[in-house]
C-alpha cells in the first residue's frame, strides 16, 4: 500500500512516499481502505524526532491519528461489515504506524458509521479534536448554564470546544483574534474577549465572578488563571506552565482515554448531523504533497483541518 512517511526524523522535507505491507487485521480489529486523514501537531512532532523514546517499530514510519474511510476487511467478532463508511481514530504508539496511508486496521470499538454519500475529507477531521474536547467537558463536568472558557477558539480545538460547550448548555466565553470574533459567535459563543495582553482581566470585566472552567487549546497556561473563579477547573492538552492557585484544579487531558469509547464519537457525529457542530476543511493533499501540509501547518495560522486524501 501506498503511504505518506519517513524513514529518518527531521523537517518536512524528510517526508516521501513510501510503499508498505498491507495490514492485516486481527480478532476484534477492521481494516479500513483510508480516503482521508488529517495532519495534526502531534504528527509534527512525531516526524521530528520527537517521540522517538515512544516509538518501538522499525522505520519507515507513518503519521496519522484520524481517518474516514471504507471498511474493506474485519477480522473476527467485530461488528462491522465490508463497505461499512467509518471514521475514528488509530494510534502510531508504539509501532510507528498511522493512518497516512491507504490502508489501516484498528480496533471495531474506535470508528463510527458514517451517513450515506459523506464528505470523507471532511468528517476525517471529527474524531480526535472532537473527542479531546468531550474528554474535557467530561472531567469539567460543568453543570448546565456554567460558564466555560475557550482560549484559542478559533482553532481546530477551540472550535469544537465552543461548539459542543454550548451545545451542553453552557455559557461559552472564546477567545480569539477580533479577525475571528465572526466565526466564533456562529460556532456558539455567547461571549467574545480579543486575545493579547490583560485577556484575563478582560474575561473577569465580561464574568466579575470568574469563569467556572477553562479549556485551554491556545495554552495560556497560568495566564488564564486570573480569569477563573475560586475553587474553578482548566482542563489542558498539554503539560501545565505554572503552579495552580486558590484551589483551582488542574485536569490533563489525553484523547488516547476515549479511543475505545464508541458513545462519545457517535454522540460527536448526531451533533454534525444535527447541524451543532461544523467540520472545516482548509485544505486537501495527496500523499505526494504531504510534505506541503506539514510546512503549511508549521507556519500556523491555520482555520480549518489539513488533509491527506487518498
Amino acid at each position: 500500500m501506498r503511504a505518506s512517511g519517513f524513514s529518518r526524523y527531521g523537517g518536512p522535507d524528510v517526508l516521501e512516499l513510501i510503499e508498505l505491507a498491507d495490514p492485516v487485521p486481527g480478532a476484534g480489529e477492521i481494516r479500513v481502505r483510508v480516503a482521508a486523514s488529517t495532519v495534526n501537531p502531534a504528527d509534527l512532532l512525531f516526524r521530528s524526532g520527537g517521540l522517538d523514546g515512544l516509538i518501538e517499530g522499525e522505520a519507515p514510519f507513518c503519521g496519522g491519528l484520524e481517518f474516514a474511510g471504507v471498511v474493506d476487511e474485519v477480522g473476527s467478532g467485530a461488528t462491522w461489515a465490508v463497505g461499512d463508511p467509518v471514521a475514528g481514530m488509530t494510534k502510531f504508539i508504539p509501532m510507528g504506524r498511522g493512518a497516512h496511508a491507504e490502508l489501516a486496521v484498528v480496533h471495531s470499538e474506535s470508528v463510527v458509521r458514517l451517513p450515506g454519500d459523506s464528505d470523507m475529507a471532511a468528517w476525517a477531521t471529527l474524531p480526535m479534536n472532537g473527542l479531546t474536547v468531550r474528554l474535557a467537558l467530561d472531567k469539567l463536568a460543568l453543570p448546565a448554564g456554567s460558564t466555560l472558557l475557550v482560549t484559542g477558539a478559533a482553532g481546530a480545538v477551540g472550535q469544537y470546544a465552543v461548539s459542543i460547550g454550548a451545545a451542553d448548555g453552557l455559557r461559552v466565553v472564546a477567545i480569539a483574534s477580533p479577525a475571528d470574533e465572526e466565526a466564533v459567535r456562529r460556532f456558539g459563543a455567547e461571549v467574545f474577549v480579543a486575545r493579547g495582553d490583560g485577556v484575563a482581566a478582560a474575561v473577569r470585566d465580561a464574568v466579575p465572578g470568574g469563569v467556572d472552567g477553562v479549556i485551554d487549546a491556545a495554552r495560556l497556561g497560568a495566564g488564564v488563571l486570573p480569569a477563573v473563579r475560586d475553587g474553578g477547573r482548566v482542563a489542558v492538552v498539554r503539560a501545565f506552565a505554572g503552579e495552580p492557585e486558590r484551589g483551582i484544579e488542574i485536569l490533563p487531558v489525553s484523547v488516547r482515554d476515549y479511543l475505545r469509547v464508541p458513545g462519545k464519537l457517535a454522540a460527536l457525529a448526531d451533533l454534525v448531523e444535527g447541524g451543532r457542530l461544523a467540520l472545516r476543511v482548509a485544505d486537501t493533499f495527496p500523499p505526494e504533497r504531504a510534505r506541503e501540509a506539514h510546512e503549511r501547518l508549521e507556519r500556523g495560522g491555520v482555520r480549518g483541518r489539513l488533509v491527506i486524501t487518498f
